[in-house]
């Protein structure tokens, strides 16, 4: 079992390192928020406790990988959370055609597109606009940034469809970030997204709730008056 001691970032980084070797990962969290890495430094010894004597639970994570010519890209192309499409040195939008299973979907005139998984649904994703969705749901969810149009929403689609994306840039390049690392791309460099062939497992104690956490971490129902 791998022990990750920091935030969700230090969590992201030990996925990365652990790979598809399969080692479960349990998150103790000393960061800020804290969805991969909820176990808080109160509860480490009774979790330890727990974990010695059988009562976890492992949950399985899927993963994004990124196909596409660029060699920066291809030396760490896998993502628990999100991969993000973003413009860069520029302010105007960047052009990014979109299509599912070669079946075109839209053009987004945007600031960037984040395509992230049910783990990373609470991550950057949410942040601009997009859905929460359960960490078990096959899904993936694709969230403009900034888009130009307001008629242009979030659409979540099936995890085991293929998307492309074909970029347009004024100063002819863009960011892609993975989790993340962003490295950048010219504006010929064709991305494909599919979900990995492997998954990170996640140790939860044996009584987690998803829902609990997200009440907790969102602050639903606090009076923020006091």
């Amino acid at each position: 079992m791998v022990i990750s001691i920091g935030g969700d970032g230090t969590f992201l980084k030990a996925a990365r390192r652990v790979g598809r070797k399969g080692i479960p990962i349990l998150g103790i969290n000393t960061g800020r928020l804290g969805f991969l890495a909820d176990i808080s430094p109160e509860e480490m010894e009774e979790t330890f406790n727990e974990i010695q004597a059988g009562r976890y639970s492992v949950e399985e994570r899927s993963v994004l990988q990124l196909i596409c010519n660029d060699t920066h890209l291809q030396a760490s192309p896998y993502a628990l959370n999100e991969i993000a499409v973003l413009k860069r040195d520029s302010s105007s939008m960047i052009s990014i055609r979109t299509a599912i299973n070669g079946a075109f979907l839209n053009t987004y005139q945007a600031d960037g597109l984040v395509i992230a998984t049910p783990t990373g649904s609470t991550a950057y994703s949410l942040s601009v606009g997009g859905p929460i969705m359960v960490p078990h749901a096959n899904t993936v969810v694709i969230t403009p940034v900034a888009p130009h149009s307001l008629n242009v929403r979030p659409i979540v689609i099936r995890d085991d469809w293929e998307i492309t994306l074909d970029v347009e840039s004024r100063s002819h390049n863009f960011l892609v970030a993975i989790d993340g690392s962003s490295e950048t791309c010219k504006e010929t460099t064709q991305l494909t997204i599919r979900r990995a062939d492997y998954s990170v497992k996640v140790v939860k104690r044996f009584n987690h709730i998803f829902f609990d956490t997200l009440r907790s971490k969102m602050m639903w129902g606090a009076d923020g008056r006091r």
